[in-house]
């Protein structure tokens, strides 16, 4: 717990107020027709936790342990290829093998090894994004450097920020600084290829720039990737907002707004760390589509 912790504590800060962002809720047009994309949902990482305290800051979960994943996700279009987040850095898995210890964390396979699974190297991507910044979500985010990056404008100032430039993770994503990079301003969403099919909402409170993806599949229906909204499976129902995060008020505004999200276009909602989520998904190679 205590490595989770320190890189938690490394990229969380105090609770601040922005009204404009609260108060927006702006849903995509769910109506016009769009390309379809596939989405490959690749295995990033494992946790296990003694202890998921932090998960709520009015103490519901106490004293419980759990099994999280940490995916990693490739979206296959025919106007390129995005990742969306990283996963834990290899080196920490590769460190972690104390199997009596309060969070241990393991990987059976590295993104870059899944990736040449499809013949695809992480020089082929197009365009890479995050949900947000939390290392968990960045290990692999240098692979990607010479893709175009597309992040919410107060996640990239956070992210670099002096203080952050002296955490031990820096170096996860240091070379994203001098990406191609696409900025998302405001409150709006953002159209990823241009056509509908991938769109990047906005969806701050866990970190000042929280976003998550709503895809549509030409078979599948739509899905939701709701990156760190719900960390664990009740907290959706419950409404719990993990210690950590930025803003208590912008977090459960975004709660309504991605509930919203969900009911207008019927998605398939993904919690990100929900392992039984995750295995709800077509097992890599294959493709949901």
């Amino acid at each position: 717990m205590k490595r989770l912790m320190i890189g938690l504590a490394m990229l969380a800060f105090s609770a601040c107020e922005e009204n404009d962002r609260v108060e927006a809720t702006v849903v995509p047009e769910l109506t016009k027709p769009v390309a379809a994309v596939k989405l490959f949902a690749l295995e990033c990482g494992r946790l296990h936790l003694e202890d998921i305290a932090m998960f709520s800051d009015e103490h519901v979960y106490d004293g419980q342990a759990r099994d999280l994943v940490d995916p990693c996700y490739l979206i296959r279009h025919t106007r390129g290829d995005l990742i969306w987040d990283a996963g834990i850095p290899p080196a920490l898995a590769a460190a972690s093998v104390d199997k009596d210890a309060e969070e241990t964390t393991t990987l059976s396979e590295t993104l870059e090894q899944q990736l040449a699974e499809l013949g695809v190297a992480p020089a082929d991507i197009d365009y890479f994004s995050i949900s947000h910044s939390h290392y968990d979500h960045l290990g692999n985010a240098a692979l990607f450097a010479g893709a175009t990056w597309i992040v919410d404008k107060d996640e990239r100032d956070w992210m670099f920020r002096e203080e952050a430039r002296q955490a031990s993770n820096f170096a996860d994503y240091a070379a994203l600084e001098s990406a191609k990079t696409t900025l998302i301003e405001g409150d709006g969403d953002y159209d990823v290829f241009g056509d509908g099919s991938a769109t990047i909402v906005q969806a701050p409170g866990h970190t000042p720039g929280h976003t998550v993806l709503l895809l549509t599949t030409a078979n599948s229906g739509k899905v939701l990737l709701t990156g760190d909204m719900w960390h664990l499976a009740e907290a959706r129902e419950k409404r719990t907002v993990p210690a950590f995060n930025f803003d208590r008020a912008m977090t459960l505004a975004s709660m309504d707004k991605v509930e919203a999200l969900a009911t207008a276009s019927g998605a398939k909602v993904i919690r990100q760390h929900v392992p039984e989520d995750f295995a709800s998904l077509p097992k890599f190679p294959e493709a949901l589509e």
